[in-house]
């Protein structure tokens, strides 16, 4: 049955054809012995290595060749354990980092830090998708989670706000890459009608840690320090995620010793490999994204900090200087990079531009409004830290258990596009605008808990249907690229959600807070501005906390009325998908579920 919009959208029953033959990289030592006896044979046997495929996606077609159901099982177990950790560390970690910023006397760069880390974290799953398309995939997980063990290290040990936003660098680059990677496993190891519900399966932790996190972070504030927080989990993570990588690489041998995949030199020497791995990955394009991201985006974070505001000249320099980086990347990436950044030809693509779009817009509406809610719960509402991390996971649990039903209506129907267009996209504008009204001061905890819970729900269905769409629009052997362009597009998303929310903030929580305050508290406005503990040092009902909790309202608003605008043209990315049917066809080979 097609929909009112299907004029616009025509359907396409299969995902996009391979078109083109990439160059395979002999130091990565794959080689398909199968298909260089028999070309034919590779042709006529879906099930065999897919010899025009990269050397990472040969090595893990090969892996799933050759592995047992029960090593399948176990890998599915592994991934799961490694997102319960890694959920409760970024939950903790999210209620930790206003005391963070506040132990530095700067509460109000809470979302600052995430800037930087959200640019380059988003940035970097492109040469991460090189990394596991050329390497392999075990080798593009394990250096994830050394940099993540790193961010959490650098954390711990930090002694000023620079440093922890570095860490966050380092930590985010990480975590994303963690969960790319482990994306990319699912994507490899599921056939497309059951991958909605292998999805929903690895959230699933979330749904736990949601209970936990909260008095974890409670408990560690009130005795070992927020600095222990991070070191715990810097041992923790690294001895979880160790299991999964040795299975994987258990089975690679294990192919490797079938004669699946040889290894064959490259004949490079070391210098000349360096140099071939710098344009491979097209450094000076990820110099320039980086740069120009970061100069363009982060005077509007901290404008308020210059002593001429806007017209300071080291702001105006650092946006003239941002806007001409990003051009001279997109300049160097048409006409002169021997090796693409950004694979434009998929891009091409309306259903993984709109599902990247989509990505995009809704990473930004949630940070815009995420990024002092844990504040807003403590200061306005009045709740501790625990209850605080209740409600603030309440799209965590949500948002996982309606993803469980997404994923059955899709294997059952084999189509995503609806419950996005018609559930998804719909339910989380109308949520976010509720909000404008209900997160003002004096308004009932239990209306902010009702939209939270319509806005996980409308979650569930948008995260799983974007997901899909990109992956069901390309091959197999895309299936990493188009998964770090969704990646790249939903961090830099957050990276503009988070520069909006922290303009929002530092440009009229602070005008608020001076126009409210009583006479009496105008002398501490400098300390109440940037410190959390001091304005929650003041008690309910106080005109000092009253005065308080109004600024918080003014902001508040603002925030959520720019989240509900932007929302509005997902409505306009869903529209562009084709109606893709995911139930008949095969993407992967070997054994999957």
């Amino acid at each position: 049955m097609r929909g009112p919009l299907s004029r616009f959208t025509r359907p396409a029953e299969a995902p996009v054809a391979e078109k083109t033959t990439p160059e395979v990289d002999k130091e990565a030592g794959v080689v398909n012995e199968q298909h260089r006896s028999n070309d034919n044979d590779n042709d006529s046997d879906p099930d065999n290595i897919d010899a025009n495929a990269q050397a990472g996606v040969r090595k893990i077609e090969a892996t799933t060749k050759v592995w047992s159901r029960s090593h399948l099982i176990m890998a599915y177990v592994f991934i799961w354990i490694i997102y319960f950790v890694d959920s409760m560390q970024q939950g903790m970690g999210f209620l930790l980092s206003p005391y963070v910023t506040s132990s530095f006397y700067l509460h109000s760069l809470t979302a600052t830090t995430s800037v930087m880390s959200g640019i380059i974290g988003g940035i970097s799953k492109l040469p991460l998708a090189k990394i596991l398309d050329i390497w392999g995939r075990p080798q593009g997980f394990i250096v994830t989670v050394l940099l993540l063990t790193l961010g959490l290290v650098m954390m711990a040990a930090c002694n000023n706000v620079e440093t922890y936003a570095a860490a966050q660098v380092f930590y985010w680059v990480g975590y994303n890459g963690i969960s790319y990677s482990l994306s990319v496993f699912i994507a490899d190891t599921s056939s497309l009608k059951n991958r909605g519900l292998m999805l929903a399966y690895v959230s699933s932790p979330y749904i736990i840690t949601v209970w936990i996190t909260g008095p974890i972070a409670q408990s560690v504030l009130g005795s070992v320090g927020w600095r222990w927080g991070f070191g715990i989990f810097s041992i923790i993570t690294p001895v979880m995620c160790l299991p999964l990588f040795f299975l994987f690489t258990w089975n690679y041998a294990k192919a490797k010793k079938a004669g699946l995949i040889v290894s064959t030199p490259s004949g490079r020497t070391t210098w000349e490999s360096i140099k071939y791995y710098f344009w491979e990955f097209d450094t000076l394009c990820l110099i320039l994204l980086c740069g120009g991201f970061a100069l363009f985006l982060l005077p509007f974070n901290i404008y308020s900090y210059q002593y001429y505001g806007w017209r300071d000249p080291l702001t105006i320099c650092m946006i003239i200087f941002g806007g001409l980086l990003l051009i001279a990347s997109v300049v160097y990436e048409k006409y002169f990079a021997p090796v693409k950044f950004m694979p434009w030809e998929l891009l091409k693509d309306r259903t993984v531009l709109g599902a990247c779009i989509l990505s995009a817009i809704l990473f930004v509406e949630y940070y815009v409004w995420t990024a002092y809610f844990s504040s807003f719960l403590q200061v306005v509402m009045n709740l501790n830290l625990t209850q605080t991390g209740y409600v603030s996971n309440i799209y965590s649990v949500g948002s996982c258990f309606f993803s469980f039903i997404v994923g059955m209506l899709i294997r059952w129907t084999g189509r995503f596009k609806w419950i996005t267009l018609y559930f998804g996209v719909p339910l989380t504008i109308l949520s976010i605008g509720l909000l404008i009204h209900f997160r003002q001061p004096h308004t009932y905890i239990n209306w902010i808990i009702m939209c939270e819970i319509l806005y996980a729900f409308a979650g569930g269905a948008c995260v799983i249907g974007e997901q899909m769409a990109v992956m069901a629009a390309a091959a197999h052997q895309h299936v990493a690229v188009v998964l770090a362009m969704e990646g790249m597009f939903s961090s830099i998303g957050g990276a503009i959600g988070s520069t909006v929310s922290a303009a929002i903030w530092t440009g009229l929580f602070p005008k608020r807070l001076a126009d409210y305050l009583p006479p009496e508290s105008q002398a501490n406005l400098t300390d109440i501005y940037s410190q959390l503990p001091v304005q929650l040092s003041y008690p309910i009902g106080s005109p000092t906390r009253d005065a308080i909790i109004l600024a918080y309202g003014e902001a508040q608003k603002w925030m959520f009325v720019a989240a509900t605008a932007i929302t509005g043209l997902g409505l306009v990315c869903v529209a562009m998908w084709r109606d893709i049917k995911v139930k008949d066809f095969k993407q992967v080979k070997g054994t999957v579920i």
